[in-house]
């Protein structure tokens, strides 16, 4: 018997790219899985199935982190159906690059992203940790970028850079808020094929591969399996860390 038979992981952007890799993942190794969604309920509902048919339980959570006052009743909606989760890994974020937010003008996305990305993590993983730490056990992981300890030119690079770099750095402060009881780790991915990955121009094509020592593109599940081992028993010295998994990916 795995584990993680007994325990939940709330997964918010469960709905597609590494949310859905994520929850795919943790079912296959035996946790129950919290979906969250924003608007695609019959995407969520999709995973909800595929969790399942790996003999794991499922729930569906639907909120709009866009707006503040969503991440506390998301939280414990969360809390109230599973009896008390013990893992919170938030992959939420702002499509800028696909639909009709990529052409936006720059303040707009900006605004999107800072209260998706950064005050979303910040108000949701707060009150999860806090719910965790009187429970004595957790583990929390958000999702951060990894260039924006380097930066990247363009429009997108600025605001991705200012974003996520303020994502990782306020989980090595929550690490600190909430030990020992509840470990708190950023994942910061490179080069990952979603939606945009697959789509995009032959000039972003041979970049992603140029750039990483490994040569290729990284998938969602490269990104599910870190997630994976940093909520495990595998990771119980590991915490207040940001982790590249970008292929070996060196920008200057």
């Amino acid at each position: 018997m795995s584990e993680s038979t007994s325990r939940w992981a709330i997964i918010t952007g469960a709905s597609s790219g590494i949310g859905r890799a994520t929850a795919r993942r943790l079912a296959e190794v035996g946790w129950n899985v919290g979906i969250h969604y924003r608007q695609s309920e019959s995407a969520a509902q999709q995973v909800a199935l595929e969790v399942e048919r790996q003999g794991r339980k499922s729930i569906l959570l639907k909120a709009d982190l866009a707006n503040p006052t969503a991440a506390g009743p998301l939280v414990e909606d969360a809390w109230r159906q599973t009896g008390g989760f013990e893992a919170w890994i938030h992959l939420a974020g702002a499509d800028l690059l696909t639909g009709p937010e990529a052409r936006w003008p720059f303040e707009q996305k900006l605004d999107l992203i800072t209260r998706v990305d950064l005050i979303g993590t910040i108000l949701s993983t707060r009150e999860a940790g806090r719910r965790m730490s009187n429970a004595d056990r957790g583990s929390i992981v958000t999702i951060g970028w990894d260039q924006s300890a380097t930066g990247m030119e363009g429009d997108s690079g600025e605001i991705f850079a200012a974003i996520k770099g303020g994502v990782a750095s306020f989980s090595r402060s929550l690490a600190k808020s909430l030990g020992p009881n509840v470990r708190v780790n950023c994942v910061a991915p490179g080069w990952i094929k979603t939606a945009w990955g697959e789509n995009a121009s032959s000039l972003w094509q041979e970049r992603a591969c140029r750039e990483a020592i490994l040569a290729r593109w990284g998938t969602p599940d490269d990104i599910a399996q870190v997630v994976e081992f940093l909520i495990s028993d595998r990771a119980l010295f590991l915490t207040g860390q940001t982790i590249n998994v970008n292929g070996g990916v060196v920008t200057s």
